[in-house]
């Protein structure tokens, strides 16, 4: 039989020039990437370095004094005291809402539907998104979505009154009284009781007002008519007295005030005619605050208060998909077997969810929460579009800071030492995300 035939290895000079020539063809193909990395990053990076120790014209050297003024300003400590609160709340809400549409879509049959509608903002711009929520936040129910749902639900339990621009004209018997009016004399049973207002638009009348009429008298009560004493035209219609074409403000509530309390109360009908018991006799008659009050405007969205969490629930808007949509890649890896388990064991669904779900998907749960920290610590675009001129200083966040320093302020000094103080915050929650993933990878 035949010795097999062996293969001679390759001289050491041989091995180490092919080994070299891979290394330089692949040195070649990142050549670009390199190029572009040094001059799009790194050189950024280096030279505002440099910059944060200059001052603001750049020919003097001013040490740390730009670093100091991160924590001295009020304009930057504001924008730290904002990130703070969108580095805590932004990702751990995007998270949380993410694991349950995730966890809960799977239940679903029309679950796909759902995520993609769900996952759809993370389709547009945070230009477009800022645009969208700067209307949606509009102070104006007519205008903004969250102020017209606002108002409805308000309106439902407290309705607003109707008359909210009413007030006396010329020659009438009411003066101002605590924010209503009252009758300058008192009245007595048998009279008969005029109350004109003017003020009200005719297309705001209550839907069910009704002509104006003048009130018949009872000789053991009193009667009167309170109405819109307003006809269009020029010396038309009769000063204090009902005409054909004006209406009776339905629904407005009259008192009768002694020595400060009321004795007797009533609604005018559709008319305005109203009728008082005897009580009332000698009362001085009152149209209380209630029946002026204005209408319910809605929640300042956009006010020193409320902008920043507003902005913030406009991220989340954005982003809960994001984290659906990793959290169900990592909850289609999760074994079926295990969740089995613990309802064969007698498991609630909650104990199923939260002490089995929840820690097999600990890992993506960090990963995701990690990777919207560092997109929340660089956030401009939403701040910039939706907080108005009046409250951008109290929605002020670092990013949007270093714009302004930079471009409005003229401090390029400062801006740089934001940005590498910005820079410094990104590093350690890259590391650990980084690290984490090649945790994942050696298991």
């Amino acid at each position: 039989m035949a010795a097999p035939a062996t293969t001679a290895p390759a001289p050491p000079g041989r091995r180490k020039s092919v080994t070299g020539t891979r290394r330089s063809v692949a040195f070649l193909f990142l050549l670009p990437a390199l190029v572009l990395l040094g001059a799009l990053v790194v050189y950024p990076i280096g030279y505002s370095l440099i910059r944060s120790f200059y001052n603001a014209s750049g020919d003097g050297f001013a040490g740390f004094d730009n670093y100091k003024a991160i924590f001295t300003d009020d304009g930057i400590r504001t924008a730290l005291k904002n990130n703070i609160i969108w580095v805590v709340f932004a990702p751990t809400a995007s998270t949380a809402l993410g694991l349950i549409f995730a966890v809960l879509t799977e239940r679903i049959r029309w679950g796909t539907a759902f995520k993609l509608v769900v996952f759809m903002p993370m389709a547009i711009s945070m230009l477009a998104a800022g645009i969208i929520f700067r209307l949606v936040y509009d102070q104006d129910p007519d205008k903004g979505v969250a102020n017209a749902v606002w108002v409805g639900i308000h309106d439902t339990f407290a309705q607003s009154s109707a008359f909210p621009n009413a007030h006396p004209g010329r020659e009438s018997p009411l003066k101002p009284d605590q924010g209503g009016f009252v009758t300058t004399a008192a009245v007595h049973t048998g009279q008969t009781v005029t109350l004109p207002l003017v003020g009200v638009a005719p297309d705001q009348m209550p839907g069910g007002a009704k002509k104006a009429v003048a009130a018949k008298p009872d000789p053991g009560k009193i009667t009167g008519t309170t109405w819109q004493d307003f006809t269009r035209g020029k010396g038309v219609g009769r000063l204090g007295a009902p005409d054909p074409s004006e209406l009776g403000y339905d629904g407005m509530r009259v008192e009768a005030v002694k020595n400060g309390k009321v004795v007797a109360s009533a609604k005018a009908a559709a008319d305005g005619t109203f009728t008082l018991p005897a009580a009332a006799d000698g009362a001085l008659l009152r149209l209380p605050a209630s029946n002026f009050k204005q209408p319910y405007n809605g929640v300042d969205w956009l006010g020193p208060s409320l902008v920043t969490p507003a902005i913030i629930g406009s991220y989340i808007w954005m982003w809960a998909g994001f984290a659906m949509v990793l959290i169900a890649a990592g909850l289609a890896g999760v074994p079926r077997e295990l969740l089995e388990a613990a309802r064969v064991d007698g498991a609630t669904e909650w104990q199923v969810f939260r002490k089995v779900t929840v820690p097999l998907l600990a890992p993506v749960l960090a990963v995701v929460t990690v990777t919207l920290m560092i997109n929340v610590l660089k956030v401009f675009d939403l701040v910039y579009i939706i907080a108005p001129g009046s409250s951008q200083d109290d929605a002020n966040v670092l990013a949007l800071e270093l714009y302004r320093k930079g471009f409005s302020e003229d401090q390029p000094g400062i801006a740089s030492a934001i940005a590498v103080f910005l820079l410094l915050l990104v590093i350690p929650v890259m590391w650990f995300n980084v690290r984490r993933l090649r945790r994942e990878e050696r298991r």
